[in-house]
């Protein structure tokens, strides 16, 4: 059989490329929310993604296309090809091979420690976009979130409503979200508005966002938290202040109240759940979830941890000891005469504690 010419068999292995090239082609006109955010804070967390895949593809480009360019070269049919099999060191090389992937480190390192500062999620945002810092006068719109089995719960405490898997906030106007869990962890994500952050039952996180551009968009839990995970997503809209205040007089008028007992039916796992609006919300109800203490009679987290901080007897408990100990004054070691003989007797050892019977009871100071 007839070998193909070299320049032949190039050609037939390019052509293997063409549907990866057109797939790639098709795959351009897709909206892809990552790179192309509508939250300042996304954007910016977009342009820290970019930077550092700009930085490691300079890098990255180089080492490909030098692996094609040797293996052409130095190919077996190849006679012109210098051969040097005696060479083993360029000190120029050494440095061109170390001292760029060292400067990107850097440059990644200082882009990296610098993002994860300004970009905290505790942190509240400075700025609305680029040049346009947050007015002095502007309150934060504050959302409490609890995920739930299996839909999410957006409460507003500044309008005294509460909706279930619809999220809505003006433009332009900095969002302070306080997150938890009714049951297991899970993660909120809003793609064009801000990086995710996860839920955990007894917990609260926080996370400040802001939203420039109006529109109607996708909001889903990012970890898998069981059978009804597929369907645990929501609409996120960005408003303009006018039409944003009619979907907060909306919701009001409601006659719904998301009360106590109310909230113990909804948190009850159900699946692929339609939006739901509540115009009332019983008192402080994020912190009593929070602190589990929704179901009537419940001691709240925070209550029992101050009663132990209160307890007397865990004021002198020894470090360690799941009991309380007390404060059992002891002489110290009698340790001046440390060089002479050994006593012939243990009851020559001048003892530390008391050696008679119940010396080492443990009292206790806690009420029965």
């Amino acid at each position: 059989m007839a070998r193909l010419p070299t320049s032949a068999r190039f050609a037939g292995a390019m052509l293997r490329f063409v549907p990866a090239i057109g797939l790639a082609a098709l795959l351009s006109g897709c909206d892809m929310v990552v790179l192309n955010p509508m939250g300042d804070v996304a954007v910016q967390q977009r342009n820290l993604l970019v930077f550092a895949l700009a930085l490691m593809l300079l890098i990255v480009i180089p080492v490909i296309a030098l692996v094609g360019i040797f293996a052409w070269k130095y190919r077996a049919n190849n006679k012109e090809a210098r051969y040097d099999p005696d060479w083993d060191h360029s000190t120029k090389l050494e440095l061109v091979i170390w001292s760029a992937p060292l400067l990107i480190v850097i440059c990644l390192g200082a882009a990296t420690w610098t993002g994860t500062h300004l970009l905290d999620p505790y942190r509240p945002i400075e700025r609305i976009t680029k040049g346009e810092p947050v007015p002095a006068n502007v309150k934060p719109l504050e959302v409490q979130v609890v995920s739930l089995d299996w839909k999410w719960l957006f409460i507003y405490p500044e309008y005294g409503f509460a909706t279930v898997n619809e999220l809505a906030a003006p433009v332009d106007r900095p969002i302070k979200f306080r997150l938890t869990s009714s049951s297991v962890m899970n993660a909120f994500y809003v793609p064009t508005l801000v990086g995710m952050i996860y839920t955990m039952p007894s917990m609260e996180t926080q996370l400040h966002a802001v939203i420039n551009e109006p529109g109607n968009y996708d909001g889903f839990s990012s970890n898998y938290s069981g059978a009804g995970f597929s369907g645990m997503r929501f609409r996120f809209h960005g408003m303009e202040p006018a039409q944003f205040d009619q979907w907060v007089a909306m919701n009001q008028a409601d006659g719904d109240a998301l009360t106590r007992a109310s909230y113990l039916q909804l948190a009850k796992p159900t699946e692929n759940v339609p939006v739901m609006r509540y115009g009332r919300v019983a008192p402080d109800l994020f912190n009593l979830v929070v602190n589990h203490c929704v179901e009537p009679g419940s001691v709240c987290m925070s209550e029992m941890m101050k009663m132990d901080r209160a307890d007397p007897s865990s004021i002198d408990d020894e470090h360690g000891m799941s009991m309380p100990q007390g404060h059992q004054p002891q002489r110290p070691l009698n340790s001046a005469d440390a060089g002479e003989e050994p006593p012939q007797s243990p009851a020559d050892v001048d003892q530390r504690s008391r050696s008679a019977p119940g010396a080492l009871d443990i009292p206790s100071q806690r009420n029965n």
